[in-house]
């Protein structure tokens, strides 16, 4: 048996454990991690598996494979250097992919088991007794109507030979033969006398793996067979079936020449009737044999093969399958479907899951990373409010991770699996934003969608809707999320009837709002409605020490993106990044790690400081401040000098270009004209 050790106890070192825990060929004999409460620790010391904390102290052991999964780039690159060339060592990359791919089975088998409950359910649901058997006569399946109809329970039935069940029956015969008995009649042990049906069951390599009967009550039969006595109708009816199907079907007789072709056939052919019917089957095919033809030969369906038919050689997909009657071959019957049509099922079907992509959260709190104080109390409070059902107020500059920690809520809430809607107030036209949160009616205005719209409120029913920049919001605007938070209920636009909707609330906002309430553009009542429970991202610059933490996960993802394997910093480039001011917070942070690893050799694996580039005006600012701020007045005047102090320098480095200056200060372009306006800026 191979022995292993697992580096790291966390979600994915956890995941590989329980991997690990069914297999008869590998053997887990340590699990380390730096923390003793870890839940990989916890299930290792249940099970009886050594842990600690170093993993030196276990080299003891005669290993066979060592996994990572602490994320830290420099443990993998000591266990590479400690370790035995005979002992494998697997990268975090390789177990992740591992724990994707466990969690995928896991799903996979439970879509499974979802869909045998549903089969089940629906054979249990009609009313014709149904009974299979293994090429051995034993009962390998039986309904709740086989159960009521022969007086023999389910749990009795199954592994009995059929003739203990049902003698003289046509199953046997059927799994000898291989042809299939229709319309048998049979007298059960109970007095019953029933009509049955059996079938050979064909694998897809079209061996026979067992018989099926289908079988009802010749009482029911009879009563079924006196309420439709005109059998010119039921044929009639057959024929209207057919042609009205939207699966194209051909028909043709024991001798191979068509008999029935309907609309659906045409449509997808070309041909018409009068060019297919008393013709030989091969007159619709343009590339490939005829399956009518082989099916009469050999009496068995054929299923999924692909053709070109018709005179514009349509590739389609067909199913063919014999008629026959009395045990007598009458002809056979084709299915024909449109790969064209299929690939655009296809197509919306992949569209489909890219919009319920969106519709979901992407991150847990495990992706939010700082261990400051600072940033543990709002990790702390986000925790909270995820498990209530309060609205939540998210405070701090923009690129300090607002959005990351509205994910998070929303996935550690008892909403997770409902939707998460995104909207950005400020990247939505004025004109457009009432109408793309309410929705709106029928004829609201000009251009409006006929029948009206859904809008977001109402798309992320029983779900949550993240509200960023809430700042930006019209006051006509806040006026309306008002009614949402206290009546639970939105107005479409153009409407009067109110919708009632479930949403829970994430707001977000970089902007002073205290300010807003004394300039008049928010309301107050809007405000105190969604500061219950507020939660302050802290800015990088309060929390510089996280800043390697920071550059440890970003290297992890920018290497994913780049195709490189930067694997170290300098700490000549901690040095600078921990002494930069980072006015556009982590997201700047990831531009500035991102342009370095841009410029760095390909071969290279450490990121050295002569890659790194910080804005200058910055640097600059902070030296001068003391110089060139106002020392008199009060701190909001001094803030706001500040403030225009800085977007004065941005406008200038941008050569005046608002958009560049904008993009700069990590604000919208709408924001960046009220400051201007504010502050008298030309």
């Amino acid at each position: 048996m191979h022995r292993i050790m697992i580096v790291g106890a966390g979600v994915g070192g956890t995941a590989i454990l329980q991997l690990l825990a069914h297999s008869t060929k590998w053997q887990t004999v340590a699990v380390v991690d730096v923390r003793e409460d870890a839940p990989g620790m916890v299930i290792a010391r249940k099970s009886g598996i050594e842990t600690g904390n170093d993993w030196h102290a276990f080299l003891h052991h005669t290993l066979d494979m060592v996994i990572d999964v602490t994320g830290d780039p420099s443990v993998f690159k000591e266990l590479l250097a400690t370790l035995p060339k005979e002992t494998v060592l697997i990268p975090g990359e390789m177990a992740e992919i591992l724990v994707q791919l466990l969690q995928e089975k896991d799903y996979y088998i439970q879509k499974l088991q979802s869909l045998s409950r549903r089969q089940q359910i629906i054979f249990n649901s009609i009313e014709e007794g149904m009974i299979s058997i293994n090429l051995e006569g034993v009962v390998t399946f039986f309904n709740q109507s086989a159960a009521r109809i022969t007086d023999v329970s389910i749990e009795d039935a199954i592994g009995q030979h059929i003739d203990q069940i049902m003698r003289d029956s046509s199953l046997t015969k059927v799994i000898e033969t291989g042809i299939t008995e229709t319309d048998q009649e049979l007298l059960l042990d109970t007095g019953k006398k029933i009509v049955a049906s059996c079938i050979p069951m064909l694998d897809e390599s079209l061996r026979q793996i067992g018989a099926l009967a289908i079988f009802k009550d010749v009482s029911e039969v009879t009563a079924l067979a006196e309420e439709i006595t005109d059998l010119k109708e039921i044929k009639t009816m057959l024929e209207a079936i057919i042609q009205s199907s939207d699966d194209a079907i051909s028909v043709v007789d024991e001798q191979g020449r068509g008999i029935v072709v309907n609309p659906a056939y045409t449509r997808i052919t070309g041909l018409t009737p009068e060019e297919i019917i008393g013709k030989p089957a091969t007159a619709d095919i343009s590339e490939g044999e005829s399956m009518h033809l082989k099916v009469i030969d050999t009496k068995k369906p054929i299923r999924g093969v692909n053709m070109r038919l018709g005179p514009n050689k349509r590739e389609v997909i067909v199913n063919v399958a014999p008629i026959i009657v009395k045990n007598e071959l009458k002809g056979s019957v084709g299915v024909i479907h449109d790969v064209t049509e299929m690939r655009k099922l296809a197509h919306e079907l992949k569209q489909a899951k890219t919009i319920i992509r969106s519709l979901e959260s992407k991150y847990v709190f495990d992706d939010i990373i700082g261990t400051s104080d600072e940033m543990t109390l709002a990790i702390e409070q986000a925790k909270l409010a995820a498990k209530t059902p309060v609205t939540v107020f998210l405070r701090g500059e923009s690129g300090t991770g607002k959005e990351l920690f509205a994910h998070a809520i929303h996935s550690e809430s008892n909403r997770h699996y409902e939707k998460f809607i995104r909207v950005n107030c400020a990247a939505i036209a004025e004109s457009l934003l009432e109408s793309e949160l309410f929705g709106y009616e029928d004829g609201a205005f000009t251009g409006a969608k006929k029948g009206g719209k859904r809008g977001l409120f109402e798309e992320a029913n029983g779900g949550s809707i993240f509200l960023d920049e809430i700042g930006e919001l019209s006051l006509s605007t806040q006026a309306k999320l008002l009614r949402v938070l206290q009546e639970k209920e939105i107005v479409r636009v153009g409407g009067i009837k109110p919708i009632s909707i479930d949403v829970r609330i994430i707001a977000a906002t970089n902007v002073n709002l205290e300010k807003a309430l004394h300039d008049h553009t928010f309301r107050e009542d809007l405000y105190y409605r969604l500061n219950r429970m507020p939660i302050y991202v802290p800015a990088l610059r309060n929390r510089i020490q996280d800043i390697p933490q920071l550059v440890d996960r970003l290297l992890i993802k920018l290497n994913r993106e780049y195709g490189r394997n930067v694997t170290s910093v300098s700490p000549a480039v901690f040095q600078k990044l921990q002494s930069y001011n980072w006015p556009g917070n982590v997201r700047e942070l990831e531009n500035v790690i991102g342009r370095a690893m841009i410029f760095m050799p390909v071969n290279e694996t450490e990121l050295h400081e002569r890659y790194l580039h910080i804005p200058a005006h910055n640097e600059g600012a902070s030296k001068n401040s003391k110089e060139t701020l106002n020392t008199h007045g009060t701190l909001e005047e001094k803030m706001n000098d500040f403030e225009k102090q800085i977007i004065e320098q941005a406008l200038e480095s941008c050569q005046h270009n608002k958009t560049k200056a904008a993009k700069m200060l990590h604000i919208s372009i709408r924001n960046l004209y009220y400051k201007l306006e504010k502050y008298g800026i030309e």
